[in-house]
């Protein structure tokens, strides 16, 4: 959306300042709860996970009855959503875990998959530094996948560490918003 010239020459900003305030804040307390209860903070953001999925999956559903190009899909993608709502709502503590678990496995394999790319890269020509980078990509999928419960552990704490980087990130954005 693009901003109508304001009195004096000024533009008006896209966005109000605290806006990004709230956001830092919010993602400050988040972390800062992911270090201090750890269990109790990653349940109530697997809770919430689970209502966007479980809402998500009705409405991929009922978007089938307003455009049906690639329903197929949206039905699959709306049982899923619709499954593990239910599924981490049902089970709070046990769709915590299982929902973490999933990530570090997606995770590992990612690591590996990127790992082999890496160093087929480097095998093609692309430099000793990919392949170093493609060895370590191993190193770190192969931790995760053979590691799941202590990587499950830590991924709360480094999730923590995102947040409240992000948060003082977000805090100081929206103070150069109000200054300028």
């Amino acid at each position: 959306m693009a901003t109508a010239p304001a009195a004096f020459g000024q533009q008006e900003r896209a966005m109000p300042w605290w806006i990004p305030l709230i956001q830092g804040v919010c993602l400050l307390i988040v972390g800062i709860l992911l270090f201090t209860n750890t269990a109790a903070t990653a349940l109530v953001l697997a809770q919430i996970l689970a209502i966007y999925w479980l809402i998500s999956g009705v409405l991929e559903i009922v978007s089938i009855f307003i455009d049906r190009s690639a329903w197929g899909l949206k039905l699959i993608g709306g049982i899923i959503g619709i499954w593990a709502g239910l599924f981490i709502i049902n089970n709070p503590i046990g769709g915590t875990l299982a929902f973490g678990l999933a990530v570090v496995i997606i995770l590992g394999i990612q690591a590996l998959l990127l790992g082999i790319t890496n160093i087929v890269q480097a095998l093609r020509g692309a430099g000793w530094g990919i392949g170093l980078l493609g060895v370590i990509n191993i190193i770190f999928g192969m931790i995760l996948l053979n590691n799941k419960a202590i990587a499950v552990v830590t991924m709360v704490w480094v999730l923590g560490g995102f947040a409240i980087v992000g948060g003082i990130a977000s805090i100081v954005m929206a103070f150069r918003l109000k200054t300028t």
